[in-house]
């Protein structure tokens, strides 16, 4: 048994923001954000919760795969800036879509959760526990950003992406990778509540996102080459049986570095983080969405997608479309 995709769908805010809107409360401009990251708009927000995302993604994703909410058995969402801690932001998307049959819970590994996501829902299916799975990645980034920091809040934006997964006897997720290391040096960090209760003296600390782009960019650029090779050993496939690949996007310049690192990969990478900017978690689901609704692939098609980042972690997934 497989998980086979038959739906996608992705939502960004309706608040498009171009990189000259940073030159008006950052020493930047529109040619040094695009040329080191290769990003030049994002959305973000202006009320929309990571659950308003993510539903209406997931409304979309149903819509695309012809089955109705109470059809799910099983709801992951994939994010590090929910709603609340509790409840989760997959119960949130689970009341508002109306899946009452379902189970819902999160996933939290940064810009590699999609991945995480997908491989937790591909066991299910294939140990016959459930037979309809939504998956949801998805970010509202700008609540978690810096304004005054130049380094991390021209990177990201915000939005979500959904797929439906179902059991299958035909070939959908084939197999998938995942890993993770910690990040010694804390280059990549957004921390949650401090400890403050009557027996400490309280901390004042940020819940901002921290970056060292260099330790992450030096991370990111061998893993995702490794990443790829990892999911295609013991399958049977190469390169040269893969029609895209869909990688994280987090910019234009790791996704260059692959493809310089080994001609096969060349032409084969999708790239919106122009459009988008860097949305973590959702930064995949949307660009899977994108792809199937641009007809980009077709039945039968082979696909790598390949996620990394805070942890630090990392995951691929090889799925026949």
């Amino acid at each position: 048994m497989y998980g086979k995709i038959i739906g996608s769908g992705f939502y960004v805010p309706d608040n498009e923001v171009p990189n000259e809107f940073f030159e008006n409360i950052l020493e930047t401009n529109d040619e040094w954000i695009s040329s080191r990251t290769g990003i030049k708009t994002r959305y973000f927000s202006k009320g929309e919760n990571t659950s308003d995302l993510g539903t209406n993604a997931a409304i979309m994703a149903l819509e695309d795969s012809g089955i109705k909410a109470e059809d799910l058995d099983m709801i992951v969402f994939a994010t590090m800036t929910p709603d609340m801690f509790m409840p989760s932001t997959a119960c949130l998307v689970q009341k508002k879509i109306g899946a009452i049959n379902a189970f819902a819970f999160d996933i939290s590994a940064a810009c590699s959760g999609f991945m995480y996501a997908l491989s937790v829902a591909k066991e299910f299916l294939e140990n016959g526990k459930v037979k309809n799975v939504l998956v949801i990645g998805g970010e509202v980034m700008s609540k978690s950003l810096d304004f005054s920091d130049r380094g991390t809040a021209v990177l990201f934006g915000d939005g979500a992406g959904a797929v439906i997964l179902q059991a299958s006897d035909e070939p959908g997720i084939i197999n998938s990778y995942l890993g993770s290391r910690d990040d010694v040096k804390g280059s990549l960090v957004l921390k949650a509540l401090p400890v403050n209760n009557p027996f400490i003296q309280q901390e004042n600390d940020t819940n901002k996102m921290t970056m060292d782009g260099r330790e992450v960019f030096k991370f990111s650029k061998q893993v995702i080459v490794d990443t790829i090779d990892k999911v295609l050993e013991g399958t049977g496939y190469s390169y040269d049986d893969i029609k895209m690949i869909i990688p994280h996007q987090a910019n234009t310049r790791l996704i260059d570095y692959a493809i310089n690192k080994n001609d096969k990969l060349k032409n084969k990478f999708y790239i919106n983080v122009d459009k988008f900017g860097n949305t973590s978690a959702g930064s995949i689901a949307i660009a899977l969405s994108e792809v199937r609704q641009k007809k980009l692939v077709e039945a039968g098609d082979l696909i790598i997608l390949v996620g990394f980042g805070g942890g630090f972690t990392w995951g691929s997934l090889l799925i026949k479309i």
